[in-house]
């Protein structure tokens, strides 16, 4: 692992402070304002340069305006997902969600830690975290996903809940930090 993209990938330490990181992070600002600009007649659907920039992403995946990432490359959005106005991702890491899932407005999903001590934070030093999102999960306005969270099939988190560990499947967590409420057996 030579570079800090390659680093960023494996899921080790690296610096963002880096002349190819900040080169893709340019890459998606000029797709997401793309995005962000299209006519209302358009909004929902994807501009070519954010549809261009994702991992993967269905044909009929909603992504509302205004959205923000941090590189774009790191998304996979599974069929019929819905991103509704506001959501930020943060995917220095992996961040993959299934198919069937809505976001509500203002989600923001964190990959990204921080160095603990103050001198390596001051250096740009940080691990990514993967976020994994099942199927037909639906997430509330206002929620945060923190990195190293999976999000199980047919799972709800309540509107401005701060996920911070795993969700089972069919459970329905509210709070902060997310507790579990409920838990459907179907």
């Amino acid at each position: 692992m030579s570079s800090e993209r390659d680093k960023m990938a494996a899921g080790a330490w690296y610096t963002c402070l880096d002349a190819e990181l900040e080169a893709l992070r340019l890459t998606a600002r000029e797709a997401i304002h793309q995005h962000n600009t299209m006519s209302p007649g358009t909004r929902g659907t994807m501009a070519p340069a954010l549809r261009a920039l994702f991992g993967s992403v269905a044909d009929d995946v909603f992504v509302e305006a205004p959205f923000h990432c941090s590189y774009g490359i790191n998304i996979r959005l599974g069929a019929r997902v819905y991103l509704n106005a506001g959501c930020t991702i943060l995917d220095s890491g992996a961040v993959t969600i299934g198919e069937g899932t809505m976001l509500g407005p203002g989600v923001q999903i964190y990959c990204a830690e921080h160095h603990k001590d103050a001198a390596l934070r001051g250096q740009g030093l940080e691990i990514a975290r993967p976020v994994t999102i099942g199927a037909d999960v639906w997430i509330g306005g206002g929620a945060i996903i923190l990195g190293g969270v999976t999000i199980g099939d047919g799972a709800i988190v309540g509107a401005g809940s701060v996920v911070t560990r795993d969700v089972p499947a069919g459970a329905t967590v509210v709070g902060n930090p997310a507790r579990q409420l409920y838990r459907s057996t179907t």
